[in-house]
């Protein structure tokens, strides 16, 4: 038995919480927080057979996809008389992070 954890986009956790439910897996949808952006995000997580670890992964790539956003990075500590002018920048965003983990024990109650 393996837990997949996977860290994806907001907007693309109902989507994939779906498809892997309507495979026949049972899943956990969390919503999460933090990186470089600070955004929110959402962690799933899916008890699978060894055997099916690379199906649930096929879904993920196809339900969670990379899109660019504009942001405003942060002000840096600044000292008296200086001026900050944000200017926003476009980063890559969205795609999946996801960890394999070996399960010792499984039991349902």
């Amino acid at each position: 038995m393996k837990l997949i954890v996977a860290i994806v986009h907001a907007d693309d956790a109902t989507d994939l919480t779906k498809a892997l439910s309507h495979a026949g897996y049972g899943v956990t949808h969390l919503k999460s927080a933090g990186g470089f952006l600070r955004r929110q995000n959402s962690t799933v997580l899916a008890g699978v057979p060894e055997t099916d670890v690379d199906r649930v992964i096929e879904i993920v790539r196809a339900r969670c996809r990379a899109r660019t956003e504009q942001v405003r990075p942060l002000p840096p500590v600044v000292e008296p008389g200086e001026v900050y002018m944000p200017f926003p920048v476009e980063v890559e965003v969205g795609g999946a992070t996801v960890f394999v983990l070996d399960v010792e024990r499984f039991e349902k109650c």
